[in-house]
């Protein structure tokens, strides 16, 4: 099995499992976690990136309500196979920021002015 995408950074300042959950949807979308991939058990993974199990479980959970992974019982946890996950997760936060900057009454070219400057300086 090939070394997994996503690492840790004890100094950043999201928290262990922030990190991992952004790194998994990254590395989907990125294409290097692949649908119906197989990803390693919460245990392994907290020994291989050196963090809590429960960090991991937590990470995992928040992904698996998203869509992005799924778990089949005792056959472990795979890469969702609905190729769509990650851009619905997209679309459900880019409605929820219309609706946020609606209520504020903010122009249209503020919101996407201010969306633009959040992902330069966003890790």
């Amino acid at each position: 099995m090939a070394p997994f995408p996503v690492r840790i950074d004890p100094s950043a300042p999201a928290p262990p499992f922030e990190q991992l959950r952004a790194g998994v949807l990254a590395a989907i979308a990125g294409g290097e976690l692949t649908a119906g991939e197989r990803l390693p058990t919460v245990r392994a993974l907290a020994a291989d990136l050196d963090i809590a199990p429960g960090t991991v479980a937590r990470a995992y959970r928040e992904l698996e309500a998203v869509g992005a992974i799924e778990t089949r019982g005792r056959h472990g946890t795979f890469v969702s196979l609905d190729h769509d996950a990650v851009r619905r997760q997209a679309q459900r936060a880019a409605g929820a920021f219309a609706a946020e900057v609606r209520a504020l009454s903010i122009a249209d070219d503020d919101a996407v002015s201010l969306v633009r400057a959040a992902l330069r300086t966003s890790p």
